[in-house]
């Protein structure tokens, strides 16, 4: 599999958390993407990216952002796909990306593939799960219409268990249960409307023993948590792209 050329050289709010991460705070790693999502002739194909914190990439440049790494991967691989059309922002619900697509300049127009990572801040901040599973069901049904209605263009990512990061003050045993239960809902309803599941809260636990996984304020992801992402996530959105 042929993944983006990436060199790793050493160097708040939770997705739920409406805090920013410190702009001051000492970077001990990155990760160099190269960057490939410059639009040419060529290009043809559109990507929409729905979300909020791990979907923007929150704490690391844009280019080490799952969306754009994932881009990246595709167009070394000659797919041509235009740089991704983002709605995400830290601190989003479920209902918050609802509203805010609405709101956007992006309703009535069609993409070749979606990805979908949305519920992290519906755990933060306690909202019930019942709520959860209606709101992200409608989110997932605007997700197929933007895909043309197509759900083998619909990715949906599990949510990262954040309990694991040093934001979290060692609350793992009770954070990674409850992220687990918000998950499974997402899961079931991902199986049921018949579109893609990546599950990468395993990935994510990495994190428990490997800090560079983690983004300089000591929450988010790092660029090469989301390089491990796209690894798994690159091969299914290029099956579907090649059919």
């Amino acid at each position: 599999m042929k993944i983006v050329q990436i060199i790793l050289i050493s160097l708040t709010a939770l997705a739920g958390c409406t805090k920013k991460a410190d702009s001051s705070a000492q970077v001990t790693q990155t990760t160099v993407v190269t960057d490939t999502t410059k639009k040419t002739m060529t290009d043809t194909l559109n990507y929409l990216a729905l979300g909020d914190s791990y979907t923007i990439g929150e704490a690391v440049p844009q280019v080490q952002s799952f969306p754009y790494q994932l881009t990246n991967a595709l167009n070394v691989d000659k797919l041509g796909v235009n740089a991704p059309t983002i709605i995400a922002t830290t601190g989003w619900t479920t209902d918050d990306l609802i509203s805010a697509i609405v709101r956007s300049n992006i309703n009535g127009k069609k993409y070749d593939f979606v990805t979908l990572l949305i519920g992290v801040n519906d755990q933060f901040q306690r909202l019930s799960q019942d709520n959860y599973r209606t709101k992200f069901v409608q989110v997932l049904h605007t997700a197929i219409n933007f895909a043309k209605g197509d759900t083998s263009r619909v990715f949906v990512l599990s949510i990262p268990d954040y309990g694991v990061t040093p934001f979290a003050g060692g609350q793992d045993s009770i954070i990674g249960p409850d992220i687990d239960q918000f998950n499974a809902i997402n899961k079931a309803e991902s199986t049921k409307a018949g579109v893609h599941y990546l599950d990468i809260t395993a990935i994510s636990r990495q994190a428990a023993n490997d800090l560079t996984l983690v983004a300089p304020d000591g929450l988010h992801p790092s660029g090469k948590m989301y390089m491990l992402w796209v690894a798994q996530l690159e091969p299914m959105v290029k099956a579907k792209l090649k059919k």
